[in-house]
């Protein structure tokens, strides 16, 4: 069974860094991806970052490149979100995803807010 579970979420000023973590189980994260994506109130949940765990290729949402950084653990089956110079628009739910064996997999989300 997939489980994956997001911390390291809270109220950071805007300028200001966060790390988010996924542990990932029921599934090695080198033989496959994670997402991560975001919510913001009353708006449609948005990919953020994306690794594959193969090769560690990435993508990112315009949005955040330059500013978050996406990387994985293998020894330790986590994938981090690094998020650097935080503006209030990040302000959202973070959610880590994958797709396994034809199932979406989203873990319960961990709550990010950039205010001053």
């Amino acid at each position: 069974q997939v489980q994956l579970v997001e911390s390291g979420g809270g109220l950071v000023q805007p300028g200001g860094s966060l790390r988010l973590s996924c542990a990932a189980s029921g599934f090695i994260f080198s033989a496959h991806f994670m997402s991560w994506y975001r919510q913001a109130p009353g708006k449609e949940r948005d990919l953020v970052a994306h690794i594959t765990g193969v090769d560690g290729a990435t993508i990112y949402a315009d949005s955040v490149k330059g500013r978050f950084t996406i990387s994985g653990d293998n020894a330790k089956n986590t994938v981090y979100l690094q998020m650097s110079s935080l503006k209030p628009e990040d302000t959202a739910v973070y959610y880590c995803s994958t797709y396994y064996r034809g199932s979406r997999y989203w873990g319960q989300g961990t709550q990010v807010t950039v205010s001053s």
